[in-house]
């Protein structure tokens, strides 16, 4: 991810505690929050009662999703007693993707881990996401084998998507939905988020070929308030589902992939122009009008689909503005604890 991040004294980690540290590198916790004031207080006790034991530097990042309830000024409040937790705060609901993009993006250590914020993952499996990255893998992805959720509004749906992402990503993860990740930020920060694609984060890492852990850990059942997600986030994740093969498979040379679906269309449409020339070479009033139409048809969205992959060449090249850009114009950081301003700012 790009960006500037916050500037932070009390909460951020110097390189040379970074080399120093006896236990490992430097741990940043990402935890996006929406309309969940009754678990920050408990969530960010379980974090300092877990990480705490691994003996290395760490910071929180706590990023509110624009809550409407007491989440932000529960979290200011916290953060004004301990400097290594930091709150990132949008003005409107973004979505996860967007929350855990910008955890990411103002994280400053070199091992980051993300977790919902509703108490459902264990923070008492940050120590094993942390084993399997000590022991050389990039990234670890939490796998709920025993879930605690509905079986047909969740399990189901998510067992379904997890086969059908793994067969057209090629990226066969058992859990793509469970938030409870470790990454290595070298990597991590170069992957782009948006939409929905945090559900999707092992595929789109798989461009840069990282060594991939999966581990079984905990899940809870939700103690407070209500799940945000439901049945409605099907169509989304299919579509997301469509750009991640795109990406994974075209990212560098997208015309290639516009021209490959345009070549049905190019012989449709040469079928129909074929057939129209034998009818006139017949002579007569023997000329097919749909045939003939049809034959335009397809050549005009032949021709669309190659520019299109001509515009997605022009943009590869070139650059993007994602979502991400305006995000920076929509946050607050609460980069330094004591820091009555800051504080105020939010």
């Amino acid at each position: 991810m790009s960006g500037a991040k916050s500037t932070s004294t009390d909460g951020n980690f110097d390189a040379a505690e970074r080399a120093t540290s006896p236990r490992g590198p430097a741990l940043s916790v990402i935890v996006p929050l929406y309309n969940e004031s009754e678990s920050v207080r408990p969530l960010y006790e379980a974090i300092v009662r877990a990480v705490d034991q691994l003996g290395r530097p760490y910071e929180m990042v706590f990023v509110d999703d624009g809550s409407k309830d007491d989440t932000v000024a529960i979290a200011a409040s916290l953060a004004r007693h301990d400097p290594r937790l930091r709150i990132v705060k949008f003005r409107r609901n973004y979505g996860q993707t967007a929350a855990m993009a910008a955890g990411i993006e103002h994280a400053n250590g070199e091992v980051l881990v993300t977790m919902d914020g509703d108490l459902q993952n264990d923070p008492a499996d940050i120590a094993l996401l942390l084993e399997q990255i000590d022991a050389g893998f990039d990234l670890v992805v939490g796998w709920r084998h025993n879930r605690q959720d509905k079986l047909l509004s969740r399990k189901i749906p998510s067992r379904i998507a997890n086969w059908l992402i793994g067969h057209v990503t090629g990226v066969p993860i058992r859990d793509n939905g469970c938030s409870l990740k470790a990454f290595r930020a070298s990597l991590i920060k170069r992957i782009p988020l948006y939409s929905e694609m945090h559900r999707f984060i092992p595929a789109m890492a798989s461009i840069a070929g990282p060594r991939v852990a999966q581990i079984r850990v905990r899940h809870h059942a939700r103690r407070y308030g209500e799940s945000k997600y439901g049945l409605s986030r099907i169509y989304k994740v299919l579509l997301d589902l469509m750009v991640i093969k795109t990406i994974a498979s075209f990212a560098s040379r997208p015309l290639r992939w516009f021209a490959l679906l345009s070549l049905p269309l190019f012989a449709l449409a040469l079928i129909a122009f074929g057939q129209t020339v034998v009818d006139l070479l017949r002579g007569g009033n023997a000329i097919s009008l749909p045939i003939a139409g049809s034959g335009v048809i397809f050549l005009g969205s032949a021709l669309i689909l190659l520019c299109s992959g001509a515009l997605a060449e022009l943009i590869y090249a070139r650059g993007d503005v994602r979502d991400r850009e305006f995000l920076k114009l929509t946050q607050t950081i609460l980069a330094n604890a004591r820091n009555p301003d800051a504080n105020r700012a939010l």
